[in-house]
C-alpha cells in the first residue's frame, strides 16, 4: 500500500498560467461579452415592442388591483355605518335593502335583523327559502315552525323541518325537540318518547336542551 508521501509524489503540479495565458483569458472574455452585448441588442431591437406591451400590461393590471381593493375596502366601510345606522335607528327598510345590495352572512343577518324589528313574516320566508347561509336558513325555517306549527299536521311538521336532522345544521337538536313536543301535543307519546331519548343519551347534546327532554318525558 503506497504511503501518503508516496502518492504524494506522484501528483502532478498544478501548471502554472503564462502572462500569454491570461492575456489569452482577458481576449476570451472580451469577445465574449462583446458577442453577449451584441446578441441582447439585437434581441432587443426585434423585440422591443412585445416587452414595451408586457410591461405596460403589468403596470395596468397591477393599477387595476390596487383600484379594485381600494374601491372593495370603501365599499366595506359605507355598507358597514349604513348597518350602524340602520341598528342605531330601528330602521328594518334599511336593514332589508342592505341584505339586497350584500351577499353571504351579512345579508342574512341584515334581513334576519330586520324581521325581528317589523315582524314582517315575509322576509322570514325570503331568508328561509333564498338565503345564503345555511344557519340562518335553518334560524329562519326554526322561526317559521314556531309561527306556523300550530297550523301543521304532524308529518307536515316534520318534513317541513327535516333539513335540519343533521348535526350539520346548527339546530340539529332543537328541532328535534320541536318534533317530540309537536308529537306530544298530538298525543303520540310513543313517537316523542323516542326521539327524546335520542337526545338523552347523546352526550353531544347541550345540556340545556337534554334537560328539557328529561322533564318532557
Amino acid at each position: 500500500m503506497a504511503t501518503i508521501l508516496e502518492r504524494k509524489k506522484n501528483l502532478k503540479e498544478p501548471v502554472k498560467k503564462t502572462r500569454a495565458d491570461y492575456a489569452e483569458d482577458a481576449l476570451y472574455r472580451e469577445v465574449w461579452e462583446d458577442v453577449n452585448n451584441e446578441k441582447t441588442q439585437q434581441f432587443l431591437k426585434k423585440y422591443w415592442r412585445h416587452i414595451v406591451s408586457a410591461v405596460l400590461g403589468i403596470m395596468i393590471v397591477m393599477c387595476a388591483i390596487q383600484l379594485g381593493m381600494r374601491m372593495y375596502n370603501s365599499a366595506r366601510v359605507a355598507r358597514a355605518q349604513v348597518y350602524e345606522t340602520a341598528i342605531a335607528n330601528v330602521d328594518a327598510n334599511a336593514l332589508a335593502n342592505l341584505a339586497k345590495d350584500t351577499s353571504g352572512a351579512t345579508s342574512d343577518l341584515a334581513l334576519f335583523q330586520a324581521y325581528l324589528i317589523d315582524k314582517d313574516i315575509k322576509k322570514l320566508e325570503d331568508l328561509a327559502n333564498n338565503g345564503h347561509t345555511r344557519d340562518f336558513k335553518d334560524l329562519a325555517r326554526l322561526h317559521l315552525a314556531t309561527v306556523n306549527g300550530d297550523k301543521m299536521g304532524v308529518e307536515e311538521f316534520v318534513k317541513y323541518l327535516s333539513n335540519m336532522d343533521t348535526k350539520k345544521s346548527p339546530f340539529f337538536y332543537t328541532s328535534r325537540l320541536m318534533v317530540a313536543q309537536k308529537y306530544l301535543s298530538n298525543g303520540d307519546k310513543v313517537a316523542a318518547d323516542k326521539i327524546l331519548d335520542k337526545i338523552i343519551n347523546d352526550k353531544d347534546a347541550p345540556a340545556s336542551i337534554s334537560a328539557t327532554a328529561q322533564t318532557l318525558k
